[in-house]
């Protein structure tokens, strides 16, 4: 009883992250067996099924500078351009599953990096051609580490240039975190945002491994060396260190929303929301976002504002 892609399992289990608690269902579940040897029972919200921007990104019904081919170019290292402009409008996407780092621009295999996100941003802001800046959202969220500092990033930007974060359809944990770092948020009717809050999944092989007749001994140096270790269950005294450091990220993530939200949402209005999820107008009623409006005509009138 082993992790069969242990890359891929140090980034689910065991660390904090900021992604939607149905979504993270989801990704063991599909996983499986290709992720875990032996019977998955998974505890937890029903799985949510979930395409990024499955209804069409604004950018491409209004149009987008360059051909594909292009960018890809650029963004291996091939032009100093590395970002879509419509006129005077960046486009940067927030798409999919957040992760830390990536050798990507933009999003690659269902997957945006924060790093690909930070280019964007640094050139954004430096260069003059650019008078405003779109960010299209469709994110459950994804891993913590890396988050804020983008957020901090995209917020350093809004206070010199005009932003607006359009979601076609969510912005949830960590994607909501981004969101909220621009000047304005819009979604529409059916769009969801969000899910203020930080999870973290724990795998205990140790009744299976027993029923295998399977013994595993770990040799440590150190009484907290392998705490969350899966060949054990979860003690009572390491979850709740879990739990406060979980706590304490919630904390920070409300504290970073309240920070860029300002009036229109306080830490305490951020924290009462339980990470809970809010669907349109609720989501305006909130603080959340600022307005219910089709993407499409959000970013055409942001277009038509910023490029007058």
């Amino acid at each position: 009883m082993n992790f069969r892609h242990p890359r891929i399992a140090a980034r689910i289990f065991n660390t904090p992250l900021m992604v939607d608690a149905g979504k993270a269902v989801a990704i063991v579940a599909g996983m499986g067996g290709r992720l875990i040897d032996g019977q998955l029972v998974i505890d937890g919200p029903a799985a949510i099924d979930h395409v990024a921007f499955s209804g069409g990104r604004p950018s491409e019904k209004m149009g987008r500078l360059g051909d594909p081919m292009g960018t890809a170019a650029e963004a291996r290292g091939y032009g100093d351009d590395l970002l879509t402009r419509f006129g005077s409008v960046a486009v940067i996407a927030i798409e999919g599953t957040l992760v830390h780092k990536g050798a990507w621009l933009d999003s690659n295999s269902g997957e945006t990096s924060y790093e690909g996100i930070q280019t964007q941003v640094l050139r954004a802001a430096r260069d003059e051609r650019v008078r405003g800046v779109v960010f299209e959202v469709d994110s459950f969220g994804g891993e913590a580490a890396g988050a804020f500092d983008t957020a901090d990033m995209i917020a350093e930007l809004s206070a010199v240039k005009p932003t607006v974060a359009i979601l076609t359809d969510f912005a949830l944990s960590g994607g909501y975190l981004l969101a909220a770092a621009a000047r304005q948020i819009v979604l529409p009717e059916n769009g969801y945002a969000g899910s203020i809050g930080v999870i973290s999944m724990h795998v205990d092989f140790s009744r299976a491994i027993e029923n295998d007749g399977v013994r595993v001994t770990v040799l440590t140096s150190g009484a907290r060396k392998d705490d969350g270790s899966p060949f054990k269950p979860l003690g009572a005294d390491v979850a709740a260190r879990w739990q406060a450091d979980l706590d304490e990220g919630r904390e920070q993530f409300a504290t970073a929303v309240a920070r860029y939200r300002g009036r229109r949402l306080s830490k305490s209005a951020a924290l009462a929301t339980e990470a809970g999820v809010f669907r349109g107008e609720n989501a305006v009623e909130a603080g959340l976002t600022d307005g219910v409006v089709r993407p499409s005509m959000a970013f055409a009138e942001f277009v038509q504002r910023v490029n007058r």
